[in-house]
């Protein structure tokens, strides 16, 4: 393909094929996808210095070219053409609702560069991230949540081959994409919008802690709580997000790196800080145990990190893998018992933090640091990202 430096309007061809469409407006189209590109006097390839370093970058600070938008109108039928154009603020009336009323949802993903190819352009389980997009719009009350997956796929993929210079290569090293969905409409009462704005931009990043794949501190105690039945813990929506910052910011002065949030009178755990938790515990009678809280009372998040340790570790057949109630007391007394054998968290932007301590009720409950299990997830997960280990199939998906 080729572009020329006037930045004028192009197509890019599909990268997955999608069956015929019912309208083109009520559902994205990538096949329609409009890009206008930066000319390359402009872009990193001819500027390097616009990346900083790759052992330099912060996760969320850098930003590359360009940025996918989609819009959707009510009035115009639904979902509007699909456009790749250069990275820059976004114009918003004021009144808009997803200022006041916090109708924004959005996901994240990575895109990685194979070990062995550097053109060799991947993502993972990217169909995972457009389901819990669907429900999170679902969840607000959005139009357009409904949405074709695999043709936003396609967009995304677009966004991540013109920009491809932006992701940094090695192990550890990637794309974060950052899908956004925002109401543009401009009106003040509290009422489903009848316009949106999709947009998705990326940011090359490296380790998500800086520390690296060193253990982290834990704290249960804070008067605050993430999320409850009925609420939107299972969605990923900006609202979860901004009333965990006080809590986080008061468990860093007391030395500890993150919440355990914990629920309900029996202090059930739920996640540590933006991330699924798993415990390694050896039972009573000498087997293992890995369990995760469990999704079903909808104040947890389902992360695509932590659905697919617990697919992958069920086809180890080495120990039981259960979704299950967890608490406090249960997690002090197996510690007091030299049961608690490890401790990790799970996400798309850490991958897996190892857990070396939790504070509850004053006290710390120390956990071995980092154990073998943990190493061994981790491992795995990236070599499957990034297609050093051949994972199960449709969880590497080459773009």
């Amino acid at each position: 393909m080729v572009v020329s430096p006037c930045c004028r309007s192009v197509k890019l061809a599909r990268l997955v094929p999608t069956a015929t469409l019912k309208t083109a407006a009520r559902f994205i189209n990538s096949s329609s996808l409009e890009a206008s590109l930066l000319p390359p006097s402009q872009r990193l390839a001819s500027n390097p210095s616009k990346m900083p370093p790759k052992e330099q970058l912060q996760f969320g600070r850098v930003f590359s070219d360009h940025m996918l938008t989609i819009e959707y109108a009510t009035d115009k039928g639904g979902w509007q053409v699909p456009k790749i154009g250069k990275f820059e603020d976004l114009k918003l009336s004021p009144a808009a609702s997803s200022l006041h009323y916090g109708l924004q949802c959005f996901e994240g993903m990575k895109a990685y560069k194979s070990l062995s190819d550097p053109s060799d352009l991947r993502l993972f389980r990217p169909e995972l991230n457009m389901k819990r997009l669907s429900n999170s719009m679902h969840r607000l009350s959005k139009p357009g949540y409904d949405f074709d997956k695999n043709e936003l796929i396609n967009c995304i993929a677009q966004l991540v081959r013109v920009d491809q210079d932006w992701i940094p290569t090695g192990e550890g090293y990637s794309l974060y994409i950052r899908p956004t969905v925002i109401s543009t409409y401009p009106f003040l009462g509290v009422t489903t919008p009848s316009s949106l704005l999709l947009y998705v931009i990326t940011s090359p990043v490296g380790p998500y802690y800086k520390s690296g794949f060193a253990p982290i501190r834990l704290t249960t105690d804070t008067e605050f709580v993430r999320a409850w039945p009925g609420g939107t813990g299972n969605a990923k929506v900006g609202g979860n997000y901004a009333p965990t910052m006080l809590a986080a910011d008061d468990a860093a002065k007391r030395g500890y790196h993150q919440i355990l949030w914990i629920f309900g009178p029996n202090d059930e755990v739920t996640e540590v800080g933006a991330m699924n938790v798993f415990f390694l515990l050896q039972k009573s009678d000498g087997t293992k145990e890995l369990v995760t809280p469990p999704l079903t009372r909808g104040d947890i998040l389902p992360g695509v990190t932590r659905q697919s340790i617990i697919e992958l570790a069920q086809t180890w057949n080495e120990f039981e893998v259960h979704e299950r109630t967890i608490t406090l007391p249960e997690i002090k007394e197996a510690a007091s018992e030299n049961r608690l054998l490890e401790a990790f968290g799970a996400g798309t932007a850490a991958v897996v933090t190892p857990i070396s301590c939790i504070q509850y009720k004053g006290k710390d409950i120390d956990i071995p640091a980092t154990g073998a299990l943990t190493k061994r997830v981790f491992e795995d997960l990236m070599g499957i990202q990034y297609g050093r280990i051949e994972g199960p199939e449709g969880w590497s998906v080459k773009i």
